[in-house]
């Protein structure tokens, strides 16, 4: 198999076909190969350096980190800006790359902008590293090159992208609260249980008195989890890593969780809710590129996020492939809100189909914005509620002997 070559980080000088002298850095295998790609540009180059740091503009002892989702969203605005800005494109990923801090994510800029230099497109480049961009993001840049707009269209992309990140944000801090709270009670019930509880037992044993059914009921807990805390921990390791395996490996178990998670109260409303927002706003991005309609229900179908609305979207996109309106195929799926049915129903009757569905989202992203703000509220009392049962319970227990003491005596 052949060696990989290692792409090193070079700075130049050169001159234009204006005859002014322009300056810049570039990742790329070998001297050689910059002036290649700088001479393609229009560029001649006069002198090219190699530098000592791993990645243009930064530090050595700099490291990688992972490339988020929101580093694409980021450098997806910064590029529509660019462009927007009348900046050429090659030029864009040299400015935008100079203001991001991620390496991993400054490695990626550059591939993109040495993959333009050599003579690819942009939805090419973008191609080239389907673990960032996805089909939707790449067709659309490539509907947007074709047609001579693609300043239009990154800024589209930004605004999807921007979009869903936000929801995806909202989803998250509905989540997170919970969840941390849980876990903040478990650990403190187990510091009580395993630390406190037997220093508590000692001290009842010289008692001389039966203690309290509830002060008995605390210990008996106590010792269990002393005895057997090492095994739990294996097994809700061994339960938790399983669980991730089969999410990723296994699209009938991750199927079958997306639908169960639907049924589950609070949560699968905010879920439903969220799922029909992404459907409408990228179907809506997709259709004002000029996609059409049948292709852009196959981008949106591995876009929204669930099984049971990605198998919708396929249904629909089958019915609307043989003839059948858009509307009556959602309704016939009975997933969609009647008032999104509505909404494609006029847009379709208005030829203002995109229109219509991004008002549908906007609609569907404040209902998730205030599903999310109203789970808080309700969540935070019974959350306090439980951790002081829970925790309150566990201290009172342990008192109660001593609030007896004076009896036993």
């Amino acid at each position: 198999m052949a060696r990989k070559e290692t792409k090193s980080a070079f700075t130049w000088e050169g001159t234009n076909r204006r005859g002014q002298t322009v300056k810049g850095e570039m990742s790329s295998a070998n001297p050689a190969m910059v002036k290649a790609q700088l001479r393609k540009q229009g560029v001649n180059p006069t002198k090219v350096r190699k530098v000592s740091q791993p990645i243009l503009g930064m530090g050595g002892g700099a490291k990688k980190k992972k490339i988020k989702s929101t580093d694409i969203t980021f450098f997806t605005r910064q590029m529509a800006t660019m462009i927007k800005a009348g900046v050429p494109l090659v030029q864009s990923f040299d400015i935008v790359a100079d203001g991001i801090d991620n390496i991993s994510m400054k490695e990626l800029v550059f591939d993109i902008r040495d993959s333009v230099s050599s003579g690819n497109d942009f939805a090419s480049a973008l191609k080239q590293h389907p673990d960032y961009f996805d089909d939707l993001t790449c067709n659309l840049i490539e509907s947007g090159e074709q047609a001579g707009a693609l300043e239009t269209m990154l800024d589209k992309v930004a605004i999807y992208k921007e979009k869903t990140e936000a929801l995806k944000a909202k989803i998250k801090k509905a989540l997170m609260y919970p969840i941390i709270t849980l876990l903040v009670a478990v650990v403190v019930t187990a510091i009580l249980l395993i630390k406190v509880v037997p220093t508590f037992q000692e001290m009842f044993q010289s008692f001389g008195a039966e203690l309290p059914a509830a002060t008995q009921f605390v210990i008996t807990i106590s010792e269990f989890v002393q005895a057997y805390y090492v095994q739990a921990l294996v097994v809700f390791a061994v339960l938790g890593v399983a669980f991730a395996q089969a999410m990723k490996r296994s699209p009938t178990f991750k199927d079958n969780f997306q639908a169960f998670i639907l049924k589950v109260p609070v949560f699968g409303d905010l879920i439903r809710k969220a799922s029909v927002a992404r459907y409408a706003r990228v179907l809506s991005t997709t259709f004002a590129a000029g996609v059409p309609l049948v292709e852009a229900l196959d981008s949106v179908a591995g876009a929204v996020g669930n099984a049971v609305y990605r198998d919708a979207v396929l249904r629909i996109r089958d019915e609307v492939s043989s003839g059948q309106q858009m509307h009556f195929a959602m309704r016939s799926t009975e997933v969609f809100p009647n008032m999104v049915v509505q909404m494609t129903s006029i847009g379709e009757e208005s030829g203002a189909l995109d229109a219509m569905l991004d008002k549908a989202a906007g609609y569907y992203e404040t209902e998730v914005d205030d599903a999310v703000d109203n789970m808080t509220a309700m969540i935070e009392p019974f959350m306090m509620a439980f951790l002081g049962v829970v925790i309150g319970g566990l201290i009172v227990a342990m008192y109660l002997p001593i609030f007896q003491l004076g009896n036993v005596v």
